[in-house]
């Protein structure tokens, strides 16, 4: 549709509406409610319990002792303000697209745009680095198993530090991703959350073997760093809760997704929280917290074989592990796919990019754009230097989420909403407070990447999107 006569200024801070919203010229709304609360609470604990716990204890333990159980609770506590935010705007703007409809709805559209941007990139290079991390894992897997590795040339990219031909397990990964969730949303819900329990499963086999050896004296000089340490480690280990608002980008798919979503948002914090305490928690007892600097690469395998004294009890855990990262890259991709629906339905996208399948349901041509383009940076570039870009964008959403709490309860406060933030509004402010904290440390030049994307993305916005928005249908009337 052509712009219309309002102001530039006006087109960028037109708000989408919450009920009622118009649909742009050729898009659809077909997808399908089938979700239910058990299946979306798994959606966030897979896409949340990945690599993370399998690697950073390596990383935070050094940095706080055997206080790191501190930090675990206070990161938690971190990504919980942020989940309470996402619950009450999830209960009041029940549709897919999570932080990029949350903005488009309270800050306007050309904010929208921009979170957008955060979202896309997020969930785009946290399935490529995933999918490199499962091709590792698979080599792992396969030389316990049966004593031999794919060929270097096959499972590393050509521009990697040892480079090779094409990171193949990591397209393969990718492809199989892409198919299960063309068959429809609620049987790629049901595999992911079978996917889940085996995962959880071993984990909780890690804790049990683990406090079989627990040492009680290790935990004796338990903040040798003090309160500094605790935060420093905190930072860490907060990035191990990214992945929760994968449960707001499924609005359009969950049945009664006003109560749904909230509860599964809380549920799956509440999950991941307990799985990573008991898990450090077992860890720290089983040897002096020195220990764990020299456990980068094998990590909580290494713990399990120096209890058992052999490798059955890791080779189970490798195997949980790819089980893992599995469903993380199966609900980034889902998630990302989701967004651009979103995004077409409302017209800053092509409309192509909303219409699903008559006999599934799902948006196919989405899943195939998205499965090209991760296979791509997944198989041949290595993602190393773009890891904190998944960082930014996240705090970003979240810190997007919160001012979107505050701006809906003084613009609409009668809007029904499942779930309100208890302690409002401390708690959004806080969000905030904790996420801008963070953000402060990341690189100077994560910043000067992230702020070109974002660039590319509003200039899109003013060149094109702006154009064909679907508001512009309401503008005119």
């Amino acid at each position: 549709m052509p712009a219309t006569s309002i102001s530039l200024i006006q087109q960028m801070l037109r708000r989408r509406p919450v009920i009622g919203a118009p649909m742009a010229y050729g898009a659809e709304d077909g997808l399908k409610r089938g979700i239910g609360a058990f299946e979306l609470t798994m959606l966030g604990v897979g896409s949340t319990v990945g690599t993370g716990i399998f690697f950073v204890l390596s990383q935070a333990v050094p940095e706080a002792g055997p206080g790191v159980i501190v930090s675990f609770i206070i990161a938690g506590i971190a990504a919980g303000l942020a989940a309470i935010c996402y619950a009450e705007l999830a209960s009041a703007v029940p549709v897919s697209g999570s932080s990029y409809s949350y903005a488009y709805a309270t800050l306007g559209e050309v904010v929208a745009m921009g979170v957008a941007a955060c979202l896309l990139l997020e969930y785009g290079v946290a399935t490529a680095a995933v999918a490199v991390g499962w091709s590792g894992y698979v080599n792992q897997l396969l030389t316990n198993l049966l004593g031999f590795q794919l060929p270097h040339a096959l499972s590393a990219a050509p521009w990697d530090t040892n480079p090779g031909y094409v990171n193949l397990p990591a397209i393969v990964l990718i492809v199989m991703c892409a198919l299960l969730l063309t068959r429809g949303a609620s049987e790629s819900a049901k595999v992911n959350a079978i996917m889940v329990l085996i995962k959880l499963g071993v984990l909780a086999m890690f804790v049990i073997i683990a406090l079989t050896a627990f040492d009680a004296h290790q935990f004796k000089d338990f903040a040798p760093f003090g309160v500094a340490g605790i935060g420093s480690a905190a930072g860490t280990i907060f990035f191990s809760f990214i992945g929760l608002d994968a449960v707001s980008t499924a609005g359009d798919e969950v049945k009664d997704p006003q109560k749904t979503m909230p509860r599964a948002l809380i549920a799956a914090l509440m999950v991941v929280t307990a799985v990573y305490v008991l898990v450090a928690l077992a860890a720290l007892g089983t040897q002096p917290w020195q220990a764990f600097a020299g456990q980068e690469d094998a990590g909580l395998a290494t713990i399990l074989s120096n209890v058992t004294h052999g490798s059955w009890a890791s080779t189970i855990l490798c195997a949980g592990a790819v089980i893992s990262i599995f469903t993380v890259t199966l609900v980034t991709m889902y998630g990302q796919t989701r967004i651009l629906f979103t995004m077409g339905r409302d017209g800053l996208l092509s409309s192509r990019f909303s219409r699903v399948s008559p006999r599934t349901m799902t948006p196919v041509t989405n899943t195939v754009i998205v499965a090209i383009a991760a296979g791509t940076l997944a198989g041949f570039i290595p993602l190393d230097s773009l890891a904190d870009m998944v960082s930014i964008g996240t705090l970003t959403a979240f810190i997007v989420v919160a001012v979107g709490v505050i701006i809906l309860r003084v613009r609409e406060p009668d809007l029904p909403r499942g779930f309100k933030v208890p302690g409002y509004p401390v708690t959004p402010v806080l969000s905030v407070l904790a996420c801008g904290y963070i953000l402060a440390s990341l690189h100077w030049y994560t910043w000067i990447a992230f702020s070109g994307w974002v660039s590319l993305a509003l200039i899109f916005y003013f060149v094109w999107g702006r154009h064909h928005s679907a508001l512009n249908n309401v503008d005119a009337a």
